[in-house]
């Protein structure tokens, strides 16, 4: 390079001279993820060297849950053959040929080819849903605490309708609660087992809902539009204690025009980061959303596309695998749970739900109000959040976090990022720092 050349220095901080930035107004409304926020407090802190229970990320350690061997070796084998170039945006025929016998095999719902979409992971199929179905102005539903409505709700520039919905509830929302708001509603957000509580609607209370849904589209005219549910499952196949996983278009078949439902590899196969996943709907809609979503470039990489469909056809690897995640989450909670029901026995303000399915702990720590042993008051619920980080060592996420609005003090606890030794040393130092409390 020529030593006469002349560079340009570019200053782009918020000390540099120069206009101001202009965000749009919906972006620049928009808040960032509060659990995105808290997570990476915390893996600075195990940067820095601090031993941390780490709690906060609905995520897996591959130290501790890997994906499955047939999904590793198919990926590598699917990049070695050259599956390394543009899918097409509805997914490769051959994964989508697979989801619909998996849903088939698994579920017993038959769905049409052209009903299946494949997203990058679960997240886009959310997304993509709001988009396809929700106008601005028009009104969304759905129950807090419950992970990420509120954002989509204000990307797309919906009328958000929350209903706070407490543990004498599974934290779920019930027909009696939904029936004076759903008039006029566009779209209900429904999630089991749900994000962040590891709680799941009964075949009672899921089919008392979609009743609802099916009696309010009964009564609407063709230009009035139809209310649709947007059904997150993508825990499904994780559940335990003998919860049985129910979906709206089992349980009431005449659901299934109204019904998206969202799932994907992610957690069923602790392959977070592998970005695959799907949704199934009316199949006029999902030609809509593949429209949208093929502008935003929100196909899964191809060779992960290539493996899952392998994947997904082995009941066999599925059932062993299935056995082992399933033992060690539910090891775990378990863990958490009973540690916690004995510190409660034992006095302290604290409680939390059993465990039903997904990777949380649904935990309440009802310390506001309470003094440390620095004599430090705990004011609200972020103090409660940063003495459980100081005190046991123990990273938490408080359900504010996911729209709820209670003062009841209750928090998510995930486990799929921690070992056994690592929850067994920190409770503990939370029985130690509880009766330290005054």
């Amino acid at each position: 390079m020529s030593s006469s050349a002349s560079s340009v220095v570019v200053s782009t901080t918020a000390e540099s001279s120069g206009p101001p930035f202009r965000a749009a107004p919906q972006a620049g409304s928009l808040k960032g993820s509060e659990i995105l926020r808290i997570a990476s407090e915390i893996r600075a802190r195990l940067a820095a060297g601090e031993k941390i229970c780490n709690l906060t990320v609905g995520d897996f350690d591959p130290r501790q849950f890997r994906i499955p061997k047939l999904l590793e070796d198919g990926t590598v084998e699917a990049i070695r053959r050259g599956e390394t170039n543009y899918p097409p945006g509805i997914g490769m025929p051959v994964l989508r040929e697979a989801v619909c016998r998996f849903y088939e095999n698994g579920l017993g719902l038959s769905y049409p080819l052209e009903s299946v979409l494949i997203t990058t992971g679960s997240r886009p199929g959310v997304y993509g849903t709001y988009r396809t179905v929700v106008g601005e102005g028009e009104r969304v539903v759905y129950g807090v605490p419950s992970w990420n409505n509120n954002y989509y709700s204000h990307m797309v520039g919906a009328e958000a309708v929350q209903i706070e919905c407490g543990a004498a509830d599974a934290f779920l929302p019930t027909r009696e609660r939904l029936e004076p708001v759903i008039r006029g509603a566009r779209m209900l957000a429904l999630n089991s087992p749900l994000n962040p509580t590891g709680t799941a609607f009964t075949a009672e209370s899921l089919g008392a809902i979609c009743d609802l849904v099916l009696e309010e589209n009964a009564r609407r005219s063709a230009t009035e539009g139809p209310l649709y549910v947007l059904y997150d499952h993508v825990y499904w196949q994780l559940t335990f204690g003998g919860v049985e996983h129910v979906n709206p278009v089992s349980l009431r078949p005449e659901m299934a025009p109204y019904t998206f439902l969202i799932d994907g590899i992610s957690k069923a196969f602790a392959a977070t980061g592998m970005r695959v996943g799907w949704v199934l709907g009316p199949a006029p809609a999902i030609k809509v959303m593949e429209n949208v979503l093929t502008h935003v470039g929100t196909w899964a990489p191809r060779a992960e596309q290539v493996a899952t469909a392998r994947l997904l056809d082995d009941t066999a690897a599925i059932a062993t695998f299935r056995e082992s995640l399933i033992a060690g989450v539910q090891q775990r909670l378990q863990l958490l749970y009973s540690a916690i029901q004995d510190f409660k026995a034992a006095g302290h303000a604290v409680d939390a739900t059993e465990p039903m399915g997904a990777i949380y702990l649904s935990a309440r720590f009802n310390l506001r109000g309470r003094v440390a042993r620095n004599g430090a008051k705990l004011a609200s619920w972020d103090d409660v959040r940063k003495w459980l980080l100081e005190e046991a060592g123990m990273a938490v996420v408080p359900f504010d976090a996911f729209g709820s609005s209670t003062d009841e003090g209750w928090f998510r606890l995930s486990v799929g990022a921690v070992s056994v030794a690592d929850i067994e040393g920190a409770l503990p130092r939370l029985r130690a720092g509880l009766e330290s409390l005054t």
